[in-house]
């Protein structure tokens, strides 16, 4: 259950990053809410992940789904450059999460 719980923290993640774009500066009443409302869904689920798994494996499998899928949304949405080199870099990310998972 405590991986269901990251997975689902990481996409919150994922959430409260992408609305910070929306928020234009906190000053957007409800993609701020939204935002501030992913980020607490977000902590509270990484903590109940951290109840069980190891806190660097947690936390880095948190940030590396948020990492991921914010530069991947950030190519879709918003135009961000998705040359080879940062499309690699991302690739490594996946397979440090995917190696933290099956270490753990």
């Amino acid at each position: 259950m405590a991986w269901i719980y990251l997975a689902l923290a990481g996409l919150f993640e994922i959430g409260w990053a992408i609305g910070l774009k929306y928020t234009d500066g906190f000053s957007r009443l409800v993609p701020s809410a939204l935002t501030v409302a992913s980020m607490i869904v977000s902590v509270v689920l990484l903590g109940l992940a951290l109840k069980t798994l190891p806190v660097g494996t947690g936390y880095a499998v948190w940030t590396g789904i948020g990492t991921v899928g914010t530069a991947l949304l950030g190519i879709y949405l918003f135009a961000d450059p998705a040359n080879a080199a940062r499309l690699a870099c991302i690739g490594l990310i996946v397979v440090g999460i995917l190696g933290l998972k099956m270490a753990s």
